[in-house]
């Protein structure tokens, strides 16, 4: 595709965004920006500072002197968080528990919402999160609603904590899963929700590649 699109892919947690926003990214060339990464390295350095995730002051007063910075890695993505590397660290349970809390402050969202925005402007990027296609790129020319069931969703995320070597517990990852649904559908600022131009793609039944063609193809639509 010599077209350079700027592709927005939103859901709820544990979709399988990530994954699959890497692969179309990888396949076509473009550059993949984990913007839930961005909000996981700042709640991992607000409980580093016993700062409280509630408080929208606290987390706020952190930014001035936060940079986080997404490099290619070897296995992936690496995120640097004011030049460590916390790409292991930002996946553990105390922060998947806090990141809601952290991204619905309208500070921190306006602060990352700038950098994203700063980071798609040339296009050519595939972008996964909660807002993107409705308040981060809301001219973007491909926007994916993803989703899955509870269930499927908590069987995934629980294979992952495995694989990295962490403790699992399936029930009550679909407990957690289904609280953060909420949170994030109802919190005041940027809600998961929707775009009213986002095509629906529903994962349950795929598999990664499945997805991922679904969406290069959307995207090879988009650029005829």
């Amino acid at each position: 595709m010599d077209k350079k699109i700027r592709i927005a892919i939103d859901g709820p947690a544990a979709a399988g965004k990530s994954t699959i926003a890497k692969l179309v990214a990888g396949r076509l060339g473009y550059t993949y920006i984990d913007t839930g990464a961005m909000y996981r390295a700042l709640t991992h350095k607000a409980i580093g500072a016993g700062v409280d995730l509630e408080e929208a002051g606290e987390v706020e007063a952190l930014l001035p002197g936060t940079q986080i910075i997404l490099e290619p890695g070897a296995e992936g993505q690496t995120v640097l968080l004011d030049g460590e590397d916390v790409t292991g660290v930002i996946r553990t349970s105390a922060v998947t528990n806090g990141v809601s809390a952290v991204s619905a402050h309208a500070g921190v969202r306006a602060y990352m919402v700038a950098e994203q925005r700063r980071m798609a402007r040339e296009g050519g990027v595939v972008m996964d999160g909660r807002d993107i296609g409705t308040a981060v790129l809301p001219d973007a020319e491909l926007k994916v609603f993803m989703t899955a069931t509870v269930e499927e969703r908590a069987r995934r995320r629980h294979l992952e904590n495995l694989a990295r070597g962490f403790d699992s517990d399936l029930g009550e990852l679909a407990r957690e899963i289904a609280i953060r649904d909420k949170k994030d559908s109802e919190r005041p600022v940027s809600p998961l929700v929707r775009a009213r131009d986002a095509v629906l793609l529903d994962t349950t039944d795929m598999t990664i590649e499945d997805a991922a063609d679904a969406i290069i193809r959307l995207a090879g639509e988009k650029v005829d």
